[in-house]
């Protein structure tokens, strides 16, 4: 039986040699999600722009919210919202998927030679795209309203970078675990909608008690949120020591699911 590499080098050495793979899987991801619709592709716009109009109408004027009890403006919160809601859109549409990923292609199994190690990353960058279109509606949103975005803005990429390394970490551990253990996809369920209210999405982390905050830290979604609302919406540069803390915990795990990955799929096809 064929022994899989686990070293790091290995991992990004996959990724690559398979990227032509890697893309025309992630183009039919994204197309199949709307073929048969008589828009197509401008749902992944009217989506997120329809979201973006609710969440402005309701916590501007039904509640009539303010972030962390101040700013004057009425779309404030909303943007403000939004921008932790496309980075938790991005980790529920990964994390959510993960462990049926093996489980629904098992032709790529038992038939045919497939890098399995890829579908995790096929299905981060069909999210990433949707990320993309709903930062564009951020961006576009916030240039009606407030002006020239702050220049931070183009430091998100290294924000964001880590936090795909995170997830692709999750994602194989996940697919891996979802072949044995077929209730992993029920609780992961259960998690990530935990997660979305543990996370600071609707609120900032500011707002609990000192004393409470750091357990708030202890959430790896806390980091990533809060940068990503500093450099979007506040100008603010990211907190460069939390953010090299970020990268290396993050490769570290990405190398970790990725060496779980490849120790066990070795038992897909028996399970299957």
């Amino acid at each position: 039986m064929r022994d899989f590499l686990v070293t790091p080098v290995e991992m990004v050495a996959s990724l690559w040699s398979n990227r032509s793979l890697i893309h025309a899987s992630a183009k039919r991801e994204v197309l199949g999600r709307y073929r048969g619709s008589a828009l197509g592709l401008l749902w992944s716009l009217f989506n997120p722009l329809f979201m973006l109009t609710v969440y402005t109408f309701v916590f501007s004027v039904v509640f009539n919210a303010r972030w962390g009890g101040g700013g004057s403006s009425k779309v404030e919160f909303a943007l403000v919202l939004f921008a932790g809601l496309i980075v938790f859109n991005l980790f529920a549409e990964c994390i959510g998927r993960a462990p049926s990923l093996i489980l629904s292609n098992p032709n790529y199994v038992k038939k045919v030679v497939f890098p399995l190690e890829i579908l995790p990353f096929v299905v981060l960058l069909a999210a990433l795209y949707h990320a993309l279109i709903s930062l564009g509606v951020w961006l576009a949103a916030y240039i009606v309203l407030f002006g020239v975005p702050h220049a931070t803005v183009f430091v998100l990429p290294m924000v964001i970078l880590p936090f795909t390394l995170f997830i692709m970490g999750l994602s194989w551990a996940l697919a891996s675990l979802g072949v044995f253990l077929r209730d992993v996809s029920q609780f992961i369920g259960v998690v990530v909608t935990t997660l979305m209210f543990l996370s600071p999405v609707f609120y900032p982390a500011s707002a609990l008690p000192e004393s409470f905050r750091h357990l708030l830290y202890i959430n790896p979604l806390t980091p990533v949120i809060e940068m990503t609302r500093d450099v979007l919406f506040w100008g603010n540069m990211p907190n460069f020591t939390m953010l090299a803390i970020y990268w290396l915990a993050t490769g570290f795990i990405a190398w970790l699911g990725f060496a779980w990955f490849q120790k066990t799929r070795k038992g897909f096809a028996d399970v299957l």
